[in-house]
């Protein structure tokens, strides 16, 4: 894989092995990043209301910041599992 083009990534072993699972190479390289920084990256969560709690123009909001397709016509409930899943 030393020629493919993929996001720089810090820790080799666990890109690889989130990509085997199924994740993203944008995620995947989040991750991997994170754990080579010593970080970690479930211990940063919880400091948002749930996604429920959102109205949907600000779940629209996220969804454009995160640069989703399609948002302009989820419901609150596809853009919520569109966020979840990005």
């Amino acid at each position: 894989m030393p020629n493919e083009k993929r996001p720089s990534v810090k820790n080799d072993d666990v890109y690889e092995a989130l990509r085997e699972d199924g994740a993203s190479k944008e995620k995947a390289a989040r991750i991997a990043n994170a754990k080579a920084r010593g970080d970690k990256p479930s211990a940063k969560g919880g400091k948002a209301a749930p996604y429920e709690e959102w109205t949907k123009d600000e779940l629209y909001e996220r969804a454009a910041d995160i640069g989703i397709e399609g948002r302009s016509k989820m419901d609150k409930g596809e853009l919520i599992s569109a966020l979840r899943n990005h």
